[in-house]
């Protein structure tokens, strides 16, 4: 398009309402700045509402009123805010301090916080609540502390995160320049209506109503209507007299209910779970000490503690995160590419991830752990890099999905991946046993898809370079801990059978201390090579996602399934310390592990709740459980009144997965749970799948790609490109509006609408971030 040239005296101003004002919404205001110099007219006024009951930046997830013990699970030098040379975007690149570069400047005095000490006139700016009731200390001395003793390897507290996401958003509105007025809301959107011209009126909670010619929806996530089965266990609860917490936000969640000394169920053993299990012991007065320098952790309860029986479909927590840095070569994709992934959506009429996608990952994982072994840690290993590297290569993708430190491979039935089988949309890869039939995801099963075969010929095959890879493992890797074995990395406990519950608790407690070497030792650092090599595919797959080529079930059993949790078990689990915690806590007797393929159900005639796992024989009865996990994101159950209000409307319609057009298969079609937006801009589709005019969407709840954590430094992150398409798309559309009411003589602009604010901030009329830019000057 042509970029009119008008002046804020003859344009009149448009405006943007962005619905929510988390990290993503930030991060495409960050874009709208970059991006001002070439897509928007020279002197022409923008209003920016920003609609959320917290404060822009950090929003509900990050914001700093939470407790101080809750943490990001990645290291201040991983997470970032900026593009950067990697970042490959159509806008600008404009870099940024990295959390831990950011807290650098703050103590070198490069970067001054509001009030330069603990607390201060302006401290209220980082503050959750509007209003007279506010009472937060602000920049307290804990936080100043942190930000003094924080490192590369630090985990942060999402507190001191709060301050970096406030911090960036302050520079993002400053770097809008004149003409550009940012306006916090801090309510709560009810409802977004059509006006007769094609533009949006949005109501607010607290009575106002905002006029937008676009709207962005950045709501991030959302709660859900409960579930059948979390409905049937709160009215249980309800009629017992019990206590029931299904999937929440652990900050949110509300636990005083539960009781000293007496059991909790709790069901996932993910982030969610390990954030709990902080809460109800050091949040509860528990202390953790190291009586022997250099000896294990001791955990000296409060007294005020429940007693937490935890358990999952795994029965194990999620890997740690790596502590160790690289030793050998520098990894780099080998089987599963850019290249790859394009090539196979071209020549593909359908793709389907378990078949196409998926193998090639798997052995890419592999690639990058043995890489690192061998080429790092050469005393570890008996044979040569080059060596391994040729025989590795010819290996059948397949056979690495199933190739096992026994020797013999994991069974793959006949019917494994049966033709037709009716897509099945899995629940959250870690708390009750996830089935999908048509792939052998099911109890006692890896958490995985096992390999398509088509015959018994090509079984064979398979399974003979499955023999073939753990021979070749066992004859080039001499320490058991250094071999790494799909299967076995995934359900350790799978096939594990203990007569006594001590015997079950020390197992799970072996496996932690396990995973802690292998985590955080530099011997060790071939699980580095593992998590860049997943964390790699994961940034190629992205590219693939919103590709039109996915058979339905793929889509929803596969990308919206499985994948995600396995992913995180993998590559997104808890600090190194949580676990060391956790193993402390199991030796004071206050957690107990309660296995793998965890069962809750209600029993009537005690009024309980009861759970058993398939490791022991044991029944653990309990008056409260837990269903501790984030809920689900589905638009179609959404708790949000304005995702409802599109689907209810036609404004918006949630995706349906089909087979595609000449894939030879019966059409199927499968509802995915998520907003439909296109895959150009990420404009709203609406009921009869044109692009709403007005309306953009990003986030959890849509079918764009999505990456739930923080941008790591150089790896050309999707958030970071998405913002970008967003951010460009929304200043097109908003400068062809102004051009349109130009050419229309529409009314100009009142003082106030075009009103500029100075070459070195824009035009900000929430009083807090105005005191922020007073101070920080």
């Amino acid at each position: 398009m042509s970029v009119p040239t008008s002046s804020s005296s003859t344009a009149p101003a448009v405006s943007l309402v962005v619905l929510g004002a988390g990290p993503r919404a930030v991060g495409v205001l960050e874009r709208l700045a970059a991006n001002r110099a070439e897509l928007w007219p020279a002197g022409t006024p923008l209003t920016v509402h920003l609609v959320d009951p917290h404060p822009a930046g950090p929003g509900r997830i990050w914001r700093h009123n939470q407790s101080p013990l809750l943490k990001l699970n990645s290291m201040a030098a991983d997470v970032t805010m900026f593009t950067d040379e990697t970042s490959v975007i159509d806008g600008p690149v404009l870099p940024g301090p990295s959390l831990v570069e950011w807290a650098e400047r703050v103590r070198t005095g490069d970067i001054v916080l509001p009030g330069g000490d603990v607390g201060g006139a302006d401290a209220a700016l980082w503050d959750d609540r509007p209003g007279p009731e506010d009472t937060s200390p602000g920049v307290d001395a804990a936080l100043w502390d942190e930000i003094r003793a924080l490192g590369p390897a630090s985990f942060p507290t999402r507190r001191l995160q709060s301050l970096y996401l406030r911090w960036f958003y302050a520079e993002a509105v400053r770097k809008l320049g004149p003409g550009v007025r940012v306006i916090e809301h801090r309510a709560l959107a009810r409802a977004v209506r059509e006006t007769p011209d094609g533009s949006r009126r949005v109501h607010l909670d607290n009575g106002e109503v905002l006029d937008a010619d676009l709207v962005l929806y950045s709501l991030g996530h959302t709660g859900v209507d409960p579930a059948p089965e979390h409905t049937r266990l709160q009215s249980f609860a309800d009629d017992h007299g019990l206590f029931y917490l299904p999937p929440a936000f652990t900050a949110d969640a509300d636990t005083r209910a539960l009781r000293p000394g007496e059991n909790v169920l709790v069901r996932g053993f993910g982030l969610a779970a390990v954030d709990l299990i902080v809460l109800l012991t050091e949040g509860r007065g528990g202390t953790f000490d190291r009586p022997v320098p250099g000896g294990p952790l001791r955990y000296v309860p409060s007294g005020r503690e429940p007693r937490i029986v935890v358990g999952s479909r795994r029965g194990i927590p999620y890997h740690s995160k790596i502590g160790s840095a690289l030793a050998g070569e520098a990894p780099t994709p080998r089987f599963f590419t850019a290249d790859v992934a394009a090539r196979l959506e071209a020549e593909r009429d359908a793709l389907d991830f378990a078949e196409d996608i998926w193998p090639l990952i798997a052995k890419e994982m592999l690639w990058g752990y043995y890489r690192e072994l061998f080429t790092g840690h050469p005393e570890r290993v008996s044979s040569t890099w080059a060596v391994f590297a040729r025989a590795f290569e010819s290996i059948d993708p397949r056979a690495v999905l199933i190739a096992t430190g026994s020797g013999e491979p994991a069974t793959v039935g006949p019917d494994t991946t049966p033709v037709g089988a009716a897509p099945f949309v899995t629940t959250r890869s870690d708390t009750t046993s996830t089935t999908r039939p048509d792939a052998s995801v099911s109890a006692g099963s890896p958490g995985y898809p096992l390999p398509r075969i088509r015959d018994d010929r090509d079984r064979a095959v398979v399974e003979a370079d499955a023999r073939t890879l753990s021979a070749l493992i066992q004859a080039s890797v001499p320490d058991t801990l250094d071999r790494l074995f799909l299967p076995e990395f995934d359900r350790p406990l799978a096939g594990a059978h203990f007569d006594r519950v001590e015997d079950l608790q020390r197992a799970v407690r072996s496996y932690i201390e396990d995973d802690l070497r292998l985590r955080t030792l530099p011997e060790h650092s071939a699980t580095l090579g593992l998590f860049l090599s997943i964390l790699t595919s994961m940034f190629t797959f992205a590219e693939l996602v919103a590709s039109p080529k996915w058979t339905a079930r793929s889509r929803v059993a596969d990308i919206n399934g499985w994948w995600q949790g396995y992913f995180s078990f993998i590559a997104s689990g808890p600090p190194a310390h949580r676990l060391e915690e956790l193993l402390a806590l199991s030796a004071a007797g206050i957690v107990d592990f309660l296995g793998g393929d965890i069962r809750v159900d209600t029993d009537t005639k005690t009024g309980e709740f009861r759970a058993r796992g398939s490791n022991h024989d044991r029944t653990v009865f309990a008056r409260a459980l837990v269903d501790a996990r984030l809920p689900d994101a589905n638009i179609a159950r959404s708790d949000s009144p304005l995702l409802r209000g599109l689907i209810d409307t036609g404004d918006g319609i949630e995706e349906v997965a089909r087979d595609p057009q000449g894939s030879g298969k019966a059409e199927r079609a499968v509802p995915t749970g998520k907003l439909t937006v296109r895959r150009e801009d990420r404009r709203v589709v609406r009921i009869g799948g044109d692009p709403a005019p007005r309306s953009f969407a990003i986030g959890p709840y849509t079918n764009s790609p999505f990456v739930g954590a923080f941008s790591r430094p150089r790896t050309n992150a999707v958030s970071f490109r998405e913002n970008d398409r967003v951010a460009r798309a929304l200043l097109t559309h908003l400068a062809e509006i102004t051009a349109d009411r130009v050419a229309s003589g529409k009314a100009v602009p009142t003082r106030r609408d075009a009103s500029d604010s100075g070459a070195s901030e824009a035009d900000v009329t929430d009083r807090k971030v105005q005191e922020f830019f007073a101070e920080a000057r």
